[in-house]
């Protein structure tokens, strides 16, 4: 079969650009090179798989077995020499690197040539590609529909020839356990969707304040005690007063033998398993276990809320063997490379109220207690280095200098890994802003619950791990990239999936292609074709996809506001109304902008390709009405980076905040002010001011700790207004002001709120500057 190779190869290398059809070939992450060709490959219970030797045969197997469960076929092996409908797995694999492969498709065979991984991912190529085709009536099927008829249900490849190979040596997913634990038959389903998208790395978040996963012979009291929280908060902290807790007594752990059940089984999918043990920071439940640990004496519980908890390890000489003894069965379990210590949000308040870290700063010259965390972290790399193994932490263990040949993961945007990259230790890029799955990813209000924030699916696929501001050199010290999954407000594996599909096909293919070649519009037509085989497979998935987009045109003529539809899906017909709901009686959008004065309702559906039936919810928006709503507005100071993404118009477009809070419709100022100087056009008559917040403790979000108007005729000559406001709740987090007595004439004004510079002790985050959350401001 050697001259096919050859064949391949030479096809490939005349087409690695060329364009072929997304729905014919929904393979995610898109291959280095794809090339079309004409008929396909059926494959069906009377296909058999030829194979050189047994090397591959536990990737071959895994293959089987996902086309038997989704599919119902049952592929047998062969021997000897088929003339047609076979598949053909080669251990010819010279010059193909370790996790790239080459696939040939014709009608009558599929050829497969691959390293150990590279092979497994070709299989899983053919996995996705494999589609529904025909049900062909046969006398030889297995399968009888009518007495005396057999059917045979056959599927088919279409023919092609790839040549693929990855981007980065690093492409992961992170799965929190410790705020929810999930049985270790959902942590193989999750380590199996990793797969289906040529991930290989998994990130297993085992240990936090709400639950210690991991079982350790030596101290059995971190899972009878530290594994389990009699109960747990339900809904944001500070969104109820006083807080709701469940009553239900939630936790579990994963003994040593189930975890080398799972890292076997992750193996025979070719991923390595990078398990966090946290630290100094996130321990509660390591010290609700052996409170000796800590530095304050007292006794600790596991915490049945989410935040960052001023209760630390202390650095004294009886924690350091503590961590060596954890450590030493920790390294004796996995067999990768690298053990993730955490370093991530360790307040200093515990040590620097005690003595002993005091005297140890004093002793060992340090600047303070970041340099202490920073001395803590290095004395951990070096222990982890003593048992061959490498540390990796968040890029909070940069602070102070970090121990050679640690490795950092940039979460706090890319400034972490950027410092990392140069400082030449090794870096994945893992950024909130385009990382974090816990974060809303549709702006509906029936989204479930999430932490906050808003990553759609189209800024996953936008990011590039590679930072431009990198010189070639410093470029080689990015290993790759990482999507994480932390459940504070997951509690099910069902939305475990939902928070993750389709998100983690566009993570793929960032971790995989090569910027020059990706294209949204070209995998969103791979994806309306791949979400069939997640259906297929029973997976839960965000249909946020489907979704309408109602995007705001800043427009200063003083007179109306201009919107406009769009939808990710397609070739997508929508149809809209601002008269009706009724959905048969809307009319189609043809594009462009719709002209709208406020006070109205506007309401949008996607229709199929044949318009028979709708796709996704109907899309309602109720535009507000007043003398602000699309004028000209200007902020005395941006807002942060990260809550900026409509801009100063968002505080006039006349769209009210909702919840679950996004991004998009919401400004957020970090201990900060706002100033939002409006101009109305003309001089008008002002009654009264309605400014909506948001409140939400548990995220550090707040209400303003001082609120100002002010009034001017000529934009020069401001007067404050002697106002008295007054805040009424839309919901637990949605607070609306309203200024009824601010009565006079004005055409420019100005709002002035201040944020809380600390947040009050007793509460999630205390002194560290509280969020300013503003949404709309209407003049009436």
């Amino acid at each position: 079969m050697k001259h096919l190779v050859l064949f391949v190869f030479l096809i490939i290398s005349t087409g690695l650009f060329a364009q072929y059809d997304a729905a014919r070939y929904p393979v995610i992450p898109k291959p280095y090179s794809l090339l079309p060709l004409s008929g396909q490959f059926s494959i069906n219970a009377e296909t058999v798989i030829l194979i050189d030797s047994k090397i591959y045969k536990k990737e071959v197997e895994h293959f089987r077995q996902e086309v038997l469960s989704t599919y119902g076929i049952n592929l047998k092996y062969g021997k000897g020499k088929y003339s047609s409908n076979f598949i053909y797995v080669s251990d010819d694999s010279s010059g193909i690197p370790n996790e790239g492969y080459n696939l040939f498709v014709t009608r009558n065979e599929i050829n497969l040539n691959g390293g150990r991984a590279g092979m497994f991912y070709g299989l899983q190529t053919l996995f996705q590609l494999l589609g529904h085709n025909e049900i062909v009536y046969d006398k030889d099927s297995n399968i009888v529909s009518i007495p005396g008829l057999r059917i045979i249900k056959s599927y088919s490849i279409p023919n092609c020839s790839i040549i693929d190979q990855p981007r980065f040596a690093w492409r992961g997913m992170h799965l929190d356990v410790s705020r929810h634990f999930f049985p270790k038959d959902s942590v193989k389903a999750f380590l199996n969707y990793i797969a289906l998208y040529k991930f290989n790395t998994f990130h297993w978040h085992l240990t936090d304040d709400q639950g210690w996963r991991i079982e350790i012979k030596k101290y059995p009291k971190l899972t009878s005690i530290g594994a389990w929280r009699n109960r747990t908060l339900i809904g944001h902290e500070g969104a109820n007063n006083p807080p709701l807790f469940d009553t239900v007594r939630t936790g579990g752990f994963y003994s040593q033998e189930e975890i080398r059940e799972i890292i076997k089984y992750a193996d025979s999918l070719h991923i390595t398993i990078v398990p966090e043990i946290e630290m100094p920071g996130h321990a509660l439940a390591m010290l609700a276990a052996y409170p000796e640990l800590g530095c304050s004496g007292n006794s600790f519980s596991v915490s049945k809320t989410w935040g960052v908890f001023d209760d630390v390890l202390c650095p004294t000489e009886a924690t350091f063997l503590f961590l060596d003894d954890i450590l030493k069965e920790v390294c004796a379990l996995f067999p990768g490379k690298y053990i993730h210590i955490g370093g991530d949000e360790c307040p200093k308040a515990r040590w620097k109220e005690s003595s002993y870290c005091q005297e140890l700063i004093k002793t060992n010259n340090l600047k303070d207690e970041n340099e202490l965390q920073s001395w803590f972290t290095k004395r951990i790399v070096v222990m982890l280095q003593l048992k061959g193994k490498n540390a990796i932490g968040w890029d909070e263990i940069l602070d102070g200098g970090l121990a050679e040949g640690a490795a950092v993961m940039s979460w706090r945007g890319e400034e972490g890994g950027i410092a990392a990259a140069k400082a030449k230790h090794f870096v994945v890029m893992s950024p909130g802003s385009h990382c974090y799955f816990d974060h809303y990813q549709s702006q509906s209000a029936t989204e479930p619950l999430a932490i906050g924030g808003y990553l759609p699916l189209s800024k996953v696929y936008s990011y590039n791990p590679i930072p431009s501001t990198l010189n070639a050199d410093e470029q080689k010290y990015i290993l790759g990239v990482q999507a994480n999954v932390w459940t504070e407000y997951i509690p099910t594996f069902s939305q475990v999936q939902y928070m993750i599909f389709p998100r983690m096909a566009a993570m793929a293919e960032v971790a995989w292609d090569n910027p020059v070649n990706m294209n949204y519009d070209f995998f969103l037509k791979r994806l309306m074709t791949h979400l069939n085989l997640i259906s297929s497979m029973k997976i839960n998935y965000a249909k946020s996809i489907f979704e309408i987009k109602f995007n705001r045109e800043f427009e200063y003529d003083y007179s109306f506001l201009q919107y406009s539809f769009t939808s990710e899906i397609p070739g997508a017909s929508i149809y809209c109304s601002t008269t009706t709901d009724s959905v048969e009686n809307f009319l189609p959008y043809s594009g462009g902008e719709l002209t709208l004065r406020g006070g109205e309702t506007i309401r949008a559906v996607i229709y199929d390709e044949s318009h028979s039936k709708t796709i996704g919810p109907v899309f309602t928006q109720k535009i507000n009405s007043g003398l602000a709503v699309g004028k000209f507005i200007s902020l005395k100071k941006d807002p942060s980076t990260y809550y900026n993404e409509g801009g100063a118009f968002t505080l006039v477009d006349g769209i009210t905040g909702r919840t679950p809070w996004v991004g998009s419709q919401w400004l957020g100022f970090s201990g900060d002010t706002l100033g939002a100087f409006i101009d109305l056009d003309s001089i008008r008559t002002v009654n009264e001011i309605d400014i909506t917040f948001l409140q939400d403790h548990g995220n550090w979000i707040y209400m303003y700790d001082s609120l100002h108007i002010y009034f001017s005729e000529d934009g020069t000559d401001y007067t404050e207004q002697n106002c008295l406001p007054t805040t009424t709740a839309d919901s637990k987090q949605i607070q609306t002001v309203t200024i009824s007595n601010c009565k006079g004439k004005a055409r420019y004004v100005y709002v002035l709120a201040t944020a809380l510079t600390k947040i009050p002790e007793g509460n999630p985050g205390a002194g560290n500057p509280a969020w300013l959350f503003v949404s709309e401001v209407e003049v009436k």
